[in-house]
């Protein structure tokens, strides 16, 4: 007797979604035997707004691309900007910078853990997880002022310096998150629950990593040893032998599946921990920025023209920016690629013969950032010509008066 497919909606907006995004499945009994991945949900056209500021404008809004991982795009941003301006932090700048992205990625990986662990019903992880993240917030707020959308990096370095009292507070956190990422590898990489859990569950092959570009910890965890931080160093991490974290130096294989990337992420704390540490250990003195007053800045932008490609290794996997000046004191050209954009792409092939029950596990695995993800969205006709502003508002309110009316009856 043939068995029926049913129909699936998940999203746009859905509890187990942080953002909004809609995956369509179609299910025979509890197997997924057909997806459909559906982005474009919180596009903001960030690009083209920055495109309409002045660089130092646009720095800061670039912060506002993704609100977890918020150091990542403004790192990116200025290792861009200096290279398309000729401009080099200085030396002192160039050590507080990864301090700032290191804590980041300590947070970031500590709120995949808790996530992960509330979407397969474990929510006394979550909550434990989440106490353990508080103090690495607490020490950004110290450092920049803000536990979220710090604005401490600058064209040509960083507006804040490290004084003595902040480096005894890094000290002090370093040491706490060592006997932390203990806990967890006790708490959550040894329990049998979790590895039941997780093991075979979201399995990424090396050959389908490959195939689908995928970056970051969601590549490591498949074998594949990149890093931008290892393979196109910039700042402080050319002076440290950064290597990629892969399962197969810790267990001996790489599996690709939701235990393996959990293994990469808590043994990436660590190997942040070590680079906070350097950089402490080893910070220059000196000054925090190569043209302290902003205005001069601006003025050198003006009369620079360039453009350049840069990178940043965020905690979800490498962010790209791409960089033209040519005359007036912002870009003329931002372009943008998150992570998040080369991910999402691994979600129809890891739910294809999954259970239902895994769909959760599958979306949280690559931790998603769909405002990353989504950046503007361009309308065409059948014909491919693109529509305009006046037409799509046409329609908005045409929309808005027809369900107006249906409301009123």
């Amino acid at each position: 007797m043939p068995k029926t497919a049913y129909y699936i909606p998940i999203g746009p907006i859905h509890p187990a979604l942080k953002e909004p995004i809609r995956v369509e499945a179609e299910v025979e009994g509890e197997k997924i035997v057909r997806v459909d991945v559906k982005r474009g949900f919180a596009h903001r056209g960030i690009e083209y707004m920055g495109m309409k500021r002045n660089a130092i404008q646009t720095l800061y809004l670039s912060e506002r691309i993704c609100g977890i991982c918020s150091i990542s795009h403004p790192y990116a941003f200025v290792v861009t900007a200096e290279k398309a301006l000729g401009i080099e932090a200085p030396p002192r700048a160039q050590y507080i910078r990864p301090i700032i992205a290191e804590l980041e990625r300590i947070h970031s990986h500590i709120l995949w853990l808790g996530v992960i662990a509330h979407e397969m019903g474990f929510d006394s992880l979550l909550f434990w997880t989440w106490k353990g993240r508080e103090k690495v917030l607490d020490l950004l707020e110290l450092l920049t002022g803000n536990r979220i959308n710090y604005s401490v990096y600058m064209i040509g370095g960083v507006r804040r310096d490290l004084k003595e009292s902040h480096i005894k507070a890094i000290k002090d956190a370093i040491t706490y998150y060592w006997k932390f990422t203990e806990q967890m590898k006790e708490i959550i990489l040894s329990d049998p629950v979790y590895k039941a859990r997780t093991r075979g569950v979201a399995q990424l092959s090396k050959e389908m990593a490959l195939k689908l570009n995928v970056v970051g910890p969601v590549a490591r965890a498949a074998g594949i040893r990149m890093d931008i931080r290892q393979d196109m160093p910039y700042d402080a991490y050319a002076d440290i032998d950064v290597r990629a974290v892969v399962p197969q130096d810790i267990v001996g294989e790489a599996k690709g599946d939701a235990y393996d990337i959990t293994m990469v992420r808590i043994y990436e704390i660590e190997q942040s921990l070590d680079i906070i540490e350097y950089c402490v250990d080893n910070l220059p003195e000196g000054k925090i920025l190569a043209i302290p007053n902003y205005p001069a800045l601006l003025a050198k932008i003006r009369r620079t023209k360039g453009e350049a490609i840069g990178a940043h290794e965020a905690p979800r996997g490498e962010v790209v920016h791409y960089l033209k000046f040519d005359g007036r004191d912002g870009p003329s050209v931002w372009k943008v690629i998150a992570p998040s954009y080369n991910n999402i792409n691994s979600w129809a092939p890891l739910l294809l013969g999954a259970e239902v029950a895994d769909i959760p596990i599958v979306v949280a695995y690559i931790d998603p950032c769909m405002c990353c993800n989504d950046r503007v969205a361009l309308l065409k006709t059948p014909e491919g010509k693109v529509l305009g502003y006046e037409y799509i508002h046409k329609k908005a309110v045409e929309k808005t008066r027809k369900i107006e009316k249906e409301v009123r009856g």
